[in-house]
């Protein structure tokens, strides 16, 4: 196993931090490493004409209202005049860009990917609140053309839904959501642009609508280093999402652990808990972001839903939740968990074994750390289930 982290630079300074006594350098360094994770780039150009609803859905899609601090400003009038980022409230590596309406004055459509810097886009959703125009077909075909992926999203679903059922006396959301998105691909046709997909999306109700097979959409297309980048700053407004956000989450840990074991390579007894336990607050604090279980995400999601904030913390059975990961947390609920905290001892323990001693603790390090953070994966998660239903008035049991 030894080969593994001889050829990771980042393990060799913390071994020899460890080997040193400097313990609070191998600490912080084994932080950053676990943060390094985090730190693929993914930019999203958010366009369209003005009014379309662009500003609101860059809000949504990073979890926060219009009226939070760092939202993209919105009004009835265009409100966005030049490119303008607006990374991931949790995951700043993550960028929504507001772009202006295309076919402004500053901004007329024949320059306007040169303008906007098309090329550090990943990919470009267009919105429109009617039907698709002109300078929204100009658009998609320029940024076909530059091969990039480009997605027809139709914004204000839930207006048209209450005027509809206002104005039918037998009204049926399936057929209105249908002839909604029948009209706008058409539309397009009408234009000589054939596509056979427009998202029907609410910013307000993003669980509603087509939000999650956007997601979907957006998730396949995109090229695998980036995808989890995408999954875990997108807001779990399905279980779909949350379990997805559990299977991504769960296949890094062997990562964690081989980290812990490498780590545990390290022949001075008690160091090695010193970098675990930084290993574990790193990591299950990203659990707790990804699921939006931090107190800002759960306040926010309390503000958009009308469920009050109480209601939300009453379903949570976990510690880890709602609360700021600390490494004296951490131990406590180590603590609790009877078997793992054996694995622990008795890999201290080993160091003691002439010859054998050390690689023993690696072996036992790494499942430590490994059963640790499933665990507290499995804890989180399923908070993750009762929040989700609880803020939409299911049965709150997993």
């Amino acid at each position: 196993m030894d080969y593994l982290f001889n050829s990771c630079p980042e393990i060799e300074e913390i071994k020899e931090d460890l080997q040193n006594n400097r313990l609070d350098s191998a600490a912080e360094k084994t932080q950053q490493f676990v943060n390094k994770q985090n730190n693929v780039p993914l930019n999203i150009g958010i366009t369209g004409e003005s009014g379309s609803g662009k500003s609101t859905f860059v809000n949504a899609f990073r979890g926060i209202t219009n009226s939070d601090e760092g939202a993209a400003p919105t009004g009835v009038v265009e409100t966005t005049s030049e490119v303008t980022p607006y990374p991931h409230p949790n995951y700043p590596n993550v960028t929504l860009w507001d772009l202006p309406g295309i076919g402004t004055t500053r901004f007329p459509a024949d320059k306007y990917l040169k303008l906007v810097e098309f090329e550090k886009f990943d990919f470009f959703i267009i919105i429109s609140e009617t039907r698709f125009r002109e300078n929204d077909v100009k658009l998609a075909q320029e940024i076909q053309k530059m091969g990039k992926k480009f997605y027809f999203v139709r914004s204000k679903i839930d207006n048209d839904v209450r005027s509809e059922k206002r104005s039918q006396r037998e009204f049926n959301e399936e057929t209105t959501l249908a002839q909604i998105r029948e009209n706008c691909i058409k539309g397009l046709q009408k234009q000589d642009f054939e596509t056979s997909q427009v998202f029907l999306v609410s910013s307000f109700d993003l669980h509603l609508y087509d939000f999650r097979l956007l997601e979907e959409t957006l998730e396949r297309e995109l090229p695998e280093h980036k995808r989890n980048a995408l999954l875990f700053a997108v807001p779990g407004v399905s279980m779909e999402i949350i379990n997805k956000k559990k299977e991504a989450l769960q296949s890094q840990i062997k990562y964690y652990a081989l980290l812990s074991a490498g780590v545990g390579a390290v022949p001075v007894p008690g160091v090695s808990l010193v970098a675990d336990i930084a290993i574990i607050v790193g990591v299950v604090t990203k659990y707790v972001f990804a699921f939006g279980l931090d107190i800002p995400s759960l306040k926010r999601l309390a503000q958009t839903t009308g469920v009050p904030y109480e209601d939300l913390i009453n379903v949570i059975i976990s510690p880890l939740a709602a609360t700021t990961i600390t490494t004296d947390l951490i131990i406590k609920v180590l603590q609790s968990l009877g078997s793992t905290a054996a694995l622990i001892a008795a890999e201290e323990g080993c160091r003691f074994i002439p010859v054998l001693g050390i690689p023993l603790a690696m072996g036992l390090s790494f499942t430590s750390t490994y059963r640790i953070l499933s665990a507290f994966l499995d804890m989180l998660a399923n908070d993750a289930h009762r929040v989700f239903k609880k803020a939409l008035g299911l049965n709150t049991s997993v």
